[in-house]
């Protein structure tokens, strides 16, 4: 599993190392595993597109906890969206997964956060775990392929103004399992 310096760093640099990691969670003593291949950086409270501009409130609390954390939140009241924590306690930065490409014990439905929640089985009750933990972590693979980032605007943060038209996606490129290009 990434070690907690990995998260402990700008959320635009963890958002483009995450890409080809994989995300794995244990359920009943079966693992599922999904390859990376799309995230989206939020940069913390100035970032009006970050739940984290609102303030620290129940919901965005494990945001301003330390990096290599779980923050998982509910969209459109049903939708399942996962986050890991990034920077430094108090800074409020995470990376939204977007996509995975499944590799073992996986539902093929996972071009979309919600969709990603869905097929691994990540919940609310998820939200805080810290990922240096055997049961919920990210890794390494065995053999890492040489990847190529695109960069391209956030989906879905329209209302967050000139923050809308950062390019803080980023997504391996020729990867079919992407959300959108």
């Amino acid at each position: 599993m990434l070690p907690r310096a990995f998260y402990d760093r700008d959320p635009v640099e963890v958002a483009r190392e995450l890409l080809g990691k994989h995300l794995v969670l244990r359920v009943d003593g079966m693992e599922r595993v999904g390859r990376i291949v799309e995230t989206e950086a939020y940069l913390g409270p100035h970032d009006l597109a970050a739940h984290s501009a609102r303030g620290r409130t129940a919901r965005t609390e494990v945001m301003f906890g330390p990096p290599g954390h779980a923050y998982v939140y509910l969209i459109y009241g049903m939708h399942n969206c996962m986050n890991v924590v990034t920077q430094a306690e108090g800074l409020a930065s995470a990376v939204l997964l977007r996509a995975l490409e499944p590799v073992r014990n996986l539902d093929p439905h996972t071009r979309g956060p919600g969709l990603l929640c869905k097929a691994m089985g990540i919940d609310r009750s998820l939200t805080g775990h810290d990922l240096l933990n055997a049961d919920f972590h990210i890794t390494k693979p065995e053999a890492a392929e040489r990847i190529v980032i695109v960069r391209r605007p956030r989906i879905g943060v329209d209302y967050a103004g000139h923050w809308a038209k950062r390019l803080l996606r980023f997504y391996i490129r020729g990867n079919t399992w992407i959300s959108r290009p």
